[in-house]
């Protein structure tokens, strides 16, 4: 028999074919089938992140986690300080990087500079918003060197602490979101962190380059950029530059401009709210009331007279 079998395979008779390993999906398996969040399959949150950081020591009780929420638009930055509670998360403080033109900077509100701006106007806002804006005023100079709050005097509230989220940008090392970090840590936030996602760091040598980082936060990358454009392609200079043209704001002088608009944000970031303005259209119908058959009669009448003494 094993002879036999020996033959058949040697003279290529067609193998039986082996069925899949896979496992079939029964009407059992469906109907305990549970779907994700909602912002998972939208892919907007990531979970296991979010629950590291918005779980709290038991031994805190019920005090919040406070987290720097940082995200980018096509045409916006967003900061915000954020807790969470089971009713929801609750914002205590945000910032735009559409308000900056208010302080001085016109436009390219996207760049690392604008970014670093915002994160600044949102901690100097929430600490004016808890009376600690005085005790911790944060580093005004040498902003390319890193800097940690501290608890010095013991007679004062310690700092206001908070965890860095970035939701799902990568986290790659001169990433604008650690730009706003830099901004929320010298406007006088403690956030956990160090300088290796800083622009400047050397991934080889493990050095930090601090006055690369400063060029980057003035926007000096900018200006040079500009500069270079402006000699070399003047066409293309203007279309690049077209929204900082269009605002009267030269981008060769940002690094100059960008000093003034961190001390506009220290001297008043509190919001002002607009006054709200009754639109144009405000009282009026946009759905038309039903008309009785007579009524209809009655306006087509008047229509077809309309046109005959137009005639």
């Amino acid at each position: 028999g094993i002879a036999w079998c020996v033959a058949e395979r040697a003279m290529g008779k067609r193998k039986a074919k082996r069925r899949s390993n896979s496992v079939l999906k029964t009407t059992s398996y469906y109907s305990r089938y549970q779907v994700k969040f909602a912002r998972r399959r939208a892919g907007k949150t990531d979970y296991q992140a979010r629950q590291g950081l918005i779980t709290q020591d038991k031994n805190k009780y019920n005090s919040p986690k406070y987290r720097f929420v940082v995200r980018f638009t096509n045409r916006d930055v967003i900061c915000q300080v954020i807790y969470a509670t089971l009713a929801g998360d609750v914002c205590i403080a945000a910032a735009y990087s559409h308000e900056l033109p208010k302080y001085g900077m016109k436009a390219g509100l996207t760049n690392y500079a604008a970014a670093y701006s915002t994160g600044l106007l949102c901690a100097r806002r929430l600490l004016t918003k808890y009376d600690l804006a005085e005790t911790y005023e944060g580093k005004t100079e040498e902003l390319g060197e890193d800097y940690h709050v501290e608890h010095e005097d013991e007679d004062k509230p310690r700092p206001f602490k908070c965890f860095l989220d970035t939701g799902l940008v990568r986290t790659s090392t001169g990433a604008r979101v650690f730009a706003a970090l830099k901004g929320a840590v010298d406007g006088g936030l403690d956030i956990p962190h160090n300088e290796k996602r800083f622009a400047g760091y050397d991934l080889q040598d493990k050095s930090h380059d601090a006055d690369t980082l400063e060029r980057y936060i003035k926007g000096g990358v900018v200006a040079e950029y500009a500069e270079e454009m402006q000699e070399e392609e003047p066409e293309k200079y203007e279309q690049h530059f077209a929204k900082y043209l269009a605002e009267d704001f030269d981008p060769t002088e940002l690094e100059d401009v960008m000093e003034d608009v961190h001390e506009a944000i220290r001297e008043d970031p509190t919001f002002t709210k607009k006054d709200r303005v009754k639109p144009a259209d405000a009282g009026r119908l946009f759905k038309l009331p039903k008309l009785s058959y007579e009524e209809k009669k009655a306006n087509l009448k008047a229509k077809l007279e309309a046109l005959r003494a137009a005639a």
